[in-house]
């Protein structure tokens, strides 16, 4: 198997989590710790470190220990915002590396294969970016970036673009397919709601914790 690019992982915690009722989504307790150590503790294994997209005092998240960079572009202007931060970021600091794999701060079920199979569908299709996939949803937000679309994604942003699927589109995406059950690895936690299910999908996966 051919060796994975170095890749830096950037968790996306910038939103302002209007369905939860505001604050900070990221930092919400599941399983009796909060949502963004479940989803570092899966992604960091498959990276050569982690950033921290967020806005705001960056003390909150300071218990994390990880770079934290706030969005480049002003207003909020979504996670395309926090994924031109992260290619800005790996531009600046890690010249020398050229993937930056995004995942949102709310889907703490992420596969252990997710960077590996995403360089894998990106090599065979030939195309600059790759996201995952589950059931009948792309997961936009949860994917594969090279930092040499950073100007040209930095100019569609500038344009007013803030729809994840028009860039990839744009650009041209490798979808990677999982399977949704037994658990769905990108289900994402949106509401009070979801957040009781999730628990729900701790329990059933270990019982005794």
């Amino acid at each position: 198997m051919t060796a994975q690019p170095q890749t830096i992982g950037l968790i996306l915690a910038g939103g302002l989590s209007r369905r939860m009722g505001g604050g900070d989504k990221a930092l919400l307790p599941l399983g009796g710790r909060p949502l963004l150590a479940h989803v570092a503790a899966r992604l960091a294994p498959q990276c050569a470190e982690l950033l921290l997209n967020a806005n705001g005092d960056p003390a909150r998240m300071a218990d994390f220990a990880l770079p934290i960079v706030p969005d480049s572009i002003p207003d909020h202007a979504g996670p395309l915002a926090g994924v031109l931060t992260g290619l800005d970021w790996l531009a600046a600091h890690r010249p020398a590396t050229e993937w930056l794999v995004t995942a949102a701060a709310d889907t703490p079920f992420l596969p252990p294969d997710l960077v590996a199979r995403l360089h894998a569908a990106r090599g065979e299709a030939g195309t600059p970016l790759a996201c995952a996939a589950s059931g009948d949803q792309r997961h936009h937000a949860i994917g594969l970036w090279p930092v040499s679309i950073r100007q040209a994604l930095r100019d569609r942003l500038e344009a007013g673009e803030r729809r994840l699927r028009a860039v990839t589109d744009r650009f041209g995406v490798a979808e990677v397919p999982w399977p949704a059950q037994p658990r769905d690895p990108f289900f994402n936690i949106n509401t009070p709601e979801d957040r009781a299910r999730a628990e729900a999908m701790l329990v059933a996966a270990d019982p005794i914790r």
